[in-house]
């Protein structure tokens, strides 16, 4: 049998059992003897050698996606795992089919960010151990506890995933008297709404609403399941009416708003109560019943005052000048708008008092009323610069100086018009001072007197 030749090894230090030389033994024996003896030397390792195992090299190895895989089947957890492997690949589908350029193709994928990962490996476990014991109410907990992990613009569609799994678990659960069921109405219907399926939302906002009348369940602001009911109703209604008023379906429109209206005021809410008044009253008006159009308006406008609402307050009194103009009644709109002025100025309302002075501005510049128009723009420009708003105070300036300029107008037209020479003395005393028009003919007379006399 040939031999190799012998090998001098020199011996480790802490390992005096080892020989200074040895003569390896021919292949074949050395192969059985290893195996033979394999138990032994991973035994001797395992005591003597501090190294890492199989398992934990391979984690070293592996990418953090793939260990947590492993250890959701080493555990047992077949149906998070699953679970994780859809969502991991529709995210990468969602990415490919956006493609390059797109906010999501910029994004990291699910799998590479160990937090998300980590937060479903939790929670998936958690509720799918819950779900063997029929624990559902723990079930659902876990689901919306991953919802809330992904409220974020990059994960939404991963936030609705969870509402959706949640509204599936939430009808299995009997014990809470609907609590649960009504939460998740109320999130299916904020999904819906977000994706432009309005019908859709009202019916679940109208099943949340439903399940909290009567209750006392709050969120964890304090407010209450069935005032934010109300809310959710009132706005989707707005939003209902809106979409028949695009299409001209204002009787329709009106029957929503009315029911809008009743959410506002069950809510408790006295800004959506304005609110939802305001856009009835304007729903009337549109739909050409002005008789009922100003009452409901006139609604609203005591509900702002009461609120001290600036913005709500105009845009009501500017309803109700609008159709009283449409009518033909325009003194009745001047007094209407006089009122506003007055109710402004007593509450201290700055922004409304300049909506109802550039308001009255308009309405007598346009018949010609110079001026009034004057006076009002006037108003609404002392107004404005009490604000902190430069943009506000640019428009009311532009405003006072159409009206200043179309006061002048008319009598520079008026003297034009004459062509005789007061008139033409009138227009050349203007043109050298270039002041407002001059009115009394004496006066211009004797001041190019004085100036003769008093050169200096």
């Amino acid at each position: 049998m040939n031999m190799l030749p012998p090998v001098i090894v020199q011996r480790p230090h802490g390992h005096p059992t080892f020989t200074e030389q040895t003569v390896c033994p021919a292949l074949d024996f050395a192969r059985v003897h290893l195996i033979k003896d394999k138990d032994g030397i991973d035994d001797y390792l395992a005591k003597n050698i501090k190294g890492l195992s199989k398992q934990e090299a391979a984690a070293c190895r592996n990418s953090y996606k793939k260990n947590i895989c492993i250890d959701m089947l080493r555990q047992g957890y077949h149906k998070s795992f699953s679970e994780l492997f859809t969502l991991i690949q529709k995210w990468n589908a969602l990415r490919e089919a956006a493609g390059p350029g797109s906010a999501i193709w910029q994004q990291k994928s699910l799998e590479e960010q160990p937090d998300k990962l980590d937060q479903l490996y939790h929670f998936l476990t958690r509720a799918e151990a819950a779900q063997r014991a029929g624990h559902y109410e723990e079930v659902y907990n876990n689901q919306l506890n991953l919802a809330y992990c992904f409220n974020d613009s990059e994960g939404k569609w991963l936030r609705n995933y969870f509402y959706e799994q949640c509204f599936n678990t939430a009808q299995l659960i009997k014990i809470d008297g609907g609590k649960k069921e009504a939460q998740a109405h109320a999130n299916m219907g904020l999904i819906n709404e977000e994706q432009g399926n309005i019908m859709k939302a009202a019916e679940h906002y109208e099943a949340f609403y439903e399940l909290t009348v009567g209750s006392t369940w709050k969120d964890e602001t304090g407010r209450t399941y069935n005032s934010l009911a109300c809310e959710h109703l009132w706005k989707i209604y707005t939003v209902l009416a809106d979409k028949m008023l695009e299409v001209k379906e204002h009787q329709q429109a009106i029957k929503t708003l009315i029911k809008a209206l009743k959410m506002a005021k069950e809510g408790g809410d006295m800004k959506m109560e304005g609110e939802a008044a305001y856009c009835l009253g304007l729903t009337y008006h549109f739909a050409g019943e002005e008789q009922t159009a100003i009452p409901i308006l006139n609604t609203s406008v005591k509900i702002f005052t009461a609120l001290c609402d600036s913005a709500g307050l105009g845009r009501a009194y500017e309803a109700i000048a609008k159709i009283l103009v449409s009518q033909g009644k325009v003194a009745e709109t001047v007094t209407y708008l006089e009122e506003f002025v007055k109710a402004a100025e007593n509450a201290h309302l700055s922004g409304s008092l300049v909506d109802a002075c550039v308001l009255l501005g308009n309405l007598c510049n346009e018949r010609g009323y110079y001026n009034e128009a004057f006076e009002y723009f006037s108003r609404a420009f002392e107004a404005a610069n009490t604000l902190s708003s430069l943009p506000l105070v640019d428009e009311t300036k532009t405003y006072y100086g159409i009206a200043r300029a179309h006061k002048m107008m008319v009598a520079v037209n008026n003297h034009t018009e004459a062509a005789d020479l007061v008139s033409m003395k009138y227009l050349l005393a203007w043109k050298e001072n270039r002041s407002d028009m001059c009115t009394d003919l004496l006066t211009v007379e004797l001041n190019k007197e004085t100036s003769a006399s008093n050169p200096l």
